[in-house]
């Protein structure tokens, strides 16, 4: 991420990114776009809808194959990632998978799309989230602005779900829903899903004492995305510093890392810290053996991405527990 061998340059993160000094981004990464569309091999119809006019929050609605029509499916409301300055929900890369997604556990899913960094440095994706999440609650008595959440989404049955920056996200969505549950009214979130989730802190955990060069790279990327940020000890980034964690807000989490990931021991802190926070819920950690960073995304297909895949799906159609 170092800018100094381009004078023009106010900040380098190959190969996804950089952004000159006059203010100019440009990104390498994430930047094609499918429209939303029926699926005929899977039957997952796609849609998408403004949430708010005046910050362009939107969302990718999808639906499975809807066989009986009274019945109502889980509510999974997805974060995408991206180190929250590249991708969109619009991806091909998240598109594919949310349909997938949807297929596998017949649920109904919404895709954010959020502000991103730099042209809007957190905390702007956070509250761009909670505000979708509100508009989403507002379907709770089925009589929202959208006929499909109306019609097929069981709001109590909501989950988050997000990968690498998306997971943090939905972390940080479910700490809102514990601290500032008034603002979803009787609505309650059953669980989230972490994928590989972006957290990070000041002091190196695990295998990070072994390549700090590393390590330095991904403490600038925070503070590239968070100027405002008090450091890489910030609750938003590193829950193990956070006094609200006890107060996560629902009752099952479920982690997935990856053994070759940066962010590997992250997620088993992220395990630990919160089973020792005095939190009373139930957290399950499954680590895939020789992946990396987000495996299923850039491999979707092969054996560990669809039993990932299959592993969600059941999480999602458990009985629901209230937080």
């Amino acid at each position: 991420m170092d800018s100094n061998t381009n004078p023009e340059l106010s900040f380098n993160f190959p190969p996804f990114l950089r952004v000159f000094k006059d203010g100019k981004v440009e990104r390498f990464v994430g930047t094609d776009s499918v429209p939303p569309s029926l699926n005929i091999e899977t039957g997952v119809n796609s849609k998408d809808i403004v949430i708010d006019p005046e910050t362009g929050v939107s969302a990718r609605l999808y639906i499975p194959k809807i066989n009986d029509q009274s019945q109502k499916l889980p509510l999974l409301v997805y974060f995408h990632g991206g180190a929250f300055c590249i991708e969109t929900f619009s991806s091909p890369t998240y598109h594919n998978y949310l349909d997938s997604l949807v297929a596998e556990a017949n649920v109904v899913a919404v895709s954010i799309e959020y502000r991103r960094a730099p042209e809007h440095p957190l905390p702007v994706a956070y509250d761009d989230c909670w505000a979708a999440v509100k508009w989403l609650v507002s379907h709770s008595n089925s009589q929202g602005p959208e006929p499909w959440l109306n019609d097929y989404a069981d709001l109590d049955r909501l989950f988050f779900a997000g990968d690498s920056a998306g997971a943090n996200l939905s972390h940080n969505m479910a700490i809102r829903a514990g601290t500032r549950g008034h603002e979803l009214g009787s609505v309650k979130v059953s669980g989230i899903i972490l994928i590989h989730p972006y957290f990070w802190g000041k002091d190196p955990v695990g295998a990070e004492v072994k390549d700090l060069q590393k390590k330095g790279l991904v403490d600038s990327l925070w503070l590239f995305v968070c100027p405002t940020t008090s450091g890489c000890d910030d609750p938003l980034i590193n829950p193990a510093t956070d006094p609200k964690l006890a107060s996560l807000g629902c009752q099952r989490v479920l982690v997935f890392v990856a053994e070759k990931d940066t962010l590997r021991d992250r997620g088993w802190f992220y395990h630990e810290t919160l089973g020792k926070s005095g939190w009373s819920g139930v957290v399950e950690v499954m680590e895939a053996e020789g992946e990396d960073h987000v495996f299923h995304l850039f491999n979707p297909t092969c054996d560990k991405a669809v039993a990932m895949l299959k592993q969600m799906a059941m999480f999602l159609n458990m009985a629901q527990c209230n937080s």
